[in-house]
């Protein structure tokens, strides 16, 4: 099975998922438990804005190499150039 996130709350007993999905006996889950409000904890959205700088910093390395023109295997009609 692939590895998808899904919704859930606790109500002070269960965790209960907030929709249906079918989950085979003993399915093994990874639980993270999300701030009351994400804009409350200053740490929560600092984590997630270094996550998204360390992805633009990977998409566009020093090394990343240069794509030039000739390189393009079929253009896009729709897409206006330079």
């Amino acid at each position: 099975m692939k590895t998808i996130s899904l919704s859930a709350r606790f109500d002070g007993e269960h965790i209960r998922l907030e929709e249906a999905f079918p989950l085979a006996k003993n399915a093994r889950l990874l639980v993270t438990v999300l701030p009351e409000n994400e804009n409350d904890d200053p740490a929560f959205g600092e984590h997630w804005r270094q996550l998204a700088l360390f992805g633009l910093n990977r998409a566009y390395a020093p090394d990343e190499p240069e794509y030039r023109l000739d390189m393009v295997r079929e253009p896009n009609a729709e897409y206006g150039g330079r």
